[in-house]
C-alpha cells in the first residue's frame, strides 16, 4: 500500500507523542499504544511490541474500521478499543492510551469510577467551560479478551450518554481522545494532573 503525505504526517505526529509520553513514564516498557485517523476512514495506530519513547517510521502501520491490518505489520491487541471509538464518533481524529502510574493506582483507590470536579484543569478538556464541570471516568476490570471489554464499555457509553472523556482499564492503563493528536495529548495531560490531585486528596482524607 502506497505510502500518502497524510500518512507520514500522522505518523511524525504519533512519533513524537511517543517520545512525550514515554519521557514522562506514563508509557513504560514497551506498553501504550496510539492511534490517528485518515481521511479514507483507515487508521494510523502503533505496532505491536515497541518502545513508545523511540519509534520510528517503520513502527506506525494502517489498519481497517475494522482493526485488520492494511499492510502486513502486527498491530495491538487492543485495537480494537480504538477502532470501536472511531465508529462511534467520527469527530474523533486521535486515541492515545498511555500505561501510567496514577491510573492504575486511581484503579486501585476507587471502585468503579473517579469523580472529577472543582479543578480549573477540567477546562483543558473539549467542551469543557468551567471547573465545576462534574467529569466521570469510568473504571473497568481488565480482561485479555479484548473484544468482551471493548463490547462492556461500548454498553456503558450507550447506557451513559456521550459525555465521556477517558476510561481507565484497571491496573493496565487509560485511554482519551481528541478531535486531532495534539488534542487527545493535551486530554492525556490533563487526565494525568487530576489523577495525581485525586490520589493526593484520597491520601490526605485517611489520614
Amino acid at each position: 500500500m502506497p505510502i500518502t503525505q497524510e500518512f507520514a504526517a500522522r505518523a511524525a505526529e504519533l512519533i513524537e507523542t511517543g517520545r512525550f509520553i514515554h519521557a514522562r513514564g506514563w508509557a513504560p516498557a514497551t506498553s501504550g499504544n496510539f492511534s490517528a485517523r485518515l481521511s479514507d476512514g483507515s487508521i494510523a495506530i502503533t505496532v505491536s511490541g515497541k518502545n513508545k519513547g523511540a519509534l520510528k517510521f517503520d513502527d506506525i502501520m494502517r489498519v481497517d474500521e475494522e482493526g485488520r491490518s492494511l499492510d502486513g505489520k502486527k498491530p495491538s491487541a487492543e485495537t480494537l478499543l480504538h477502532t470501536s471509538l472511531y465508529r462511534r464518533y467520527d469527530w474523533i481524529e486521535s486515541v492515545l492510551h498511555p500505561h501510567s502510574p496514577n491510573a492504575s493506582l486511581v484503579s486501585k483507590l476507587f471502585a468503579h469510577e473517579v469523580v472529577l470536579q472543582d479543578n480549573e484543569l477540567l477546562k483543558a478538556m473539549e467542551g469543557v467551560d468551567t471547573h465545576e464541570k462534574r467529569v466521570v471516568v469510568p473504571i473497568f476490570p481488565n480482561d485479555q479478551n479484548i473484544a468482551r471489554l471493548s463490547l462492556k464499555i461500548d454498553e456503558y457509553i450507550e447506557m451513559h450518554g456521550d459525555d465521556i472523556y477517558g476510561y481507565i482499564i484497571a491496573g493496565h492503563g487509560f485511554y482519551t481522545w481528541g478531535m486531532s493528536v495534539e488534542h487527545a495529548l493535551r486530554h492525556v495531560e490533563a487526565l494525568e494532573h487530576l489523577f495525581d490531585i485525586e490520589i493526593r486528596l484520597h491520601g490526605l482524607k485517611s489520614k
